[in-house]
């Protein structure tokens, strides 16, 4: 197995939270999300507003527990509708506060999809306001071997492969 080193997604991930802080600071202007390079469109819908507490047993025979935000994005054209605002994101997040508990501080996952092709999951980068408009970068949140994270984010030094049987205890069972 090849080493990939996926601890750069982290620092993208913002939460709740913050994206709702920045959206507060600028409640009149269109919030746009970038995803595979291109913008949503006009009319897309905030579909679905989750929240999860997982359990879950890594490939390393490791428990782990964790809550985690999923907004769901529909993009979609809507007949002469614009991007919504970032005051209408927050409302929305506001509604479903009232029936869902949100945690503002969790983990953020973006999932998004135009009706056609398969929802794929992303995280949100640090919104930026240029040009009159709020946008925000949805990077897509690959899978990963969660022992070999921490194994690489701890700076162990490798002698062979992650999951060999010579490594076996730094980073995954077998």
């Amino acid at each position: 197995m090849s080493t990939i080193d996926n601890s750069h997604f982290d620092k993208t991930d913002i939460s709740l939270g913050e994206l709702l802080g920045r959206a507060a600071e600028t409640p009149d202007l269109p919030l746009v999300f970038l995803y595979d390079g291109k913008t949503v469109k006009l009319g897309y819908h905030v579909t679905e507003v989750k929240a999860g507490q997982f359990s879950a047993l890594d490939c390393g025979a490791n428990p782990e527990a964790w809550a985690e935000i999923f907004v769901q994005l529909w993009d979609v054209e809507d007949g002469e509708r614009t991007h919504m605002t970032a005051g209408k994101f927050s409302a929305i997040i506001s509604k479903v506060s009232e029936h869902v508990r949100l945690d503002g501080s969790v983990k953020l996952t973006f999932e998004v999809s135009d009706g056609i092709q398969p929802m794929q999951l992303f995280c949100a980068d640090e919104p930026v306001e240029a040009d009159g408009v709020l946008t925000i970068s949805l990077v897509p949140r690959p899978a990963s071997c969660k022992p070999r994270d921490r194994w690489v984010a701890e700076g162990t030094a490798r002698t062979t492969v992650c999951c060999g049987t010579a490594t076996v205890t730094q980073c995954c069972s077998q």
